[in-house]
C-alpha cells in the first residue's frame, strides 16, 4: 500500500507534571529531514525522539513541536536569583548617580527580569518517558492520516494506468493498418512517378519502413512497466522513489511512439500518453 508524505497529526495528554501535547507536520521530500521544536526540559532528549520518528517514517520533511504546560502545584517553590537581583540593583544605583534620579525601584520590575525568578526543576526522566508515549501515539495517527492519502494517490495511479493499458492496446491494434496504410502511400508515389520499379528492390524497401516504424517493442515495455507499478503499489515497503524511476520510463517509451508515429492517431495517443504520465508523476512526489 502506499503512504502519502503530506499529512498533519495532533494529540495532547495530561501527567502528573503538566500537559504535554505533539504536532507533527509532514510535506515531500527527497529524503528524511525530521525537524525538532522542545520544551527546555526535554532537549537532552532529541536523539532519542528523531530515533522513534525514523523507525514509523522514512521520507519526507517532518516538523515535530512538543508544548509542554507545567502543572501548578500548591509544593511548587519560585526561587529567586538573588545574585542577579544584588547585579540589577547596582547597576540602577549606578544609573541614578548618571541621571541624578532616585525613583524607588518597583519589585515587581524585577521579578519580571529574565532569570530571576524560577521553578524548580523537576525529574525529566519521568517526563521523558510520558512524551514518548505520546509520540507514538502521536505518529500512529500520522501514519493512519498519511495512509489515507496514500489510498486515495493510489486509485488515481489505478485509472491512469488502466488508460495507459487502453491506448497501448489500440495502438497495437491499429498497427497493421498503419502499415497497410504506409505500403499504399509508397506504391503511389511510385505510380505517379510512371516508372517501372523492381518489386524485389520496392519489397526491401517497405520492410525497412516497416522496421523504423514497428512500436512492438515500446508497446511490450509500456505494458511492462505498468505491471511493475501495479506489483510496487501492493509492497508494504517506501517505494515513492521506484515509482519516479517508472514514470521516466514510461515517459521514454512514449517519446520513443511518438517519434515513430506514421499517422495522427498514433501520435494523438503518444500525447495522451505523456499527459496521464505527468499526471502520475505529479502525485508520485508525494509518495514516500
Amino acid at each position: 500500500m502506499l503512504n502519502s508524505m503530506t499529512g498533519f497529526a495532533r494529540q495532547a495528554a495530561e501527567c502528573a507534571l503538566g500537559t504535554l501535547t505533539w504536532e507533527l507536520r509532514t510535506v515531500n521530500h527527497r529524503y528524511l529531514d525530521v525537524q525538532f521544536r522542545l520544551p527546555e526540559e526535554l532537549r537532552p532528549n532529541e536523539t532519542e525522539f528523531r530515533q522513534q520518528v525514523a523507525t514509523t517514517l522514512k521520507r519526507g520533511k517532518i516538523e515535530c513541536s512538543l508544548h509542554f504546560r507545567r502543572a501548578i502545584s500548591d509544593h511548587a517553590e519560585l526561587k529567586i536569583n538573588q545574585d542577579l537581583v544584588q547585579q540589577l540593583r547596582n547597576k540602577l544605583d549606578q544609573l541614578s548617580e548618571i541621571l541624578h534620579e532616585s525613583r524607588a525601584i518597583d519589585p515587581i520590575d524585577v521579578l519580571r527580569w529574565p532569570g530571576v525568578v524560577s521553578e524548580t526543576e523537576i525529574d525529566a526522566g519521568p517526563l521523558y518517558e510520558e512524551a514518548s508515549g505520546l509520540l507514538g501515539g502521536t505518529l500512529e495517527a500520522l501514519g493512519s492520516m498519511r495512509a489515507s492519502e496514500g489510498e486515495r494517490i493510489a486509485e488515481m495511479l489505478e485509472s491512469r494506468c488502466a488508460d495507459i493499458m487502453a491506448i497501448s492496446a489500440g495502438v497495437r491494434k491499429r498497427m497493421p493498418d498503419v502499415l497497410t496504410a504506409v505500403r499504399t502511400r509508397q506504391q503511389e508515389r511510385i505510380d505517379k512517378l510512371d516508372v517501372e520499379a523492381d518489386p524485389a528492390r520496392l519489397e526491401t524497401e517497405l520492410a525497412l519502413i516497416a522496421q523504423k516504424l514497428d512500436v512492438d517493442e515500446e508497446l511490450d515495455r509500456l505494458d511492462s512497466h505498468i505491471s511493475e507499478i501495479r506489483e510496487v503499489m501492493g509492497s508494504d515497503e517506501p517505494v515513492g522513489r521506484r515509482l519516479d524511476f517508472l514514470m521516466q520510463e514510461l515517459n521514454r517509451e512514449a517519446n520513443t511512439l511518438g517519434s515513430k508515429s506514421a499517422d495522427t492517431d498514433t501520435t494523438r495517443a503518444a500525447v495522451e500518453l505523456k499527459v496521464l504520465i505527468e499526471q502520475m508523476r505529479e502525485q508520485i512526489q508525494n509518495v514516500e
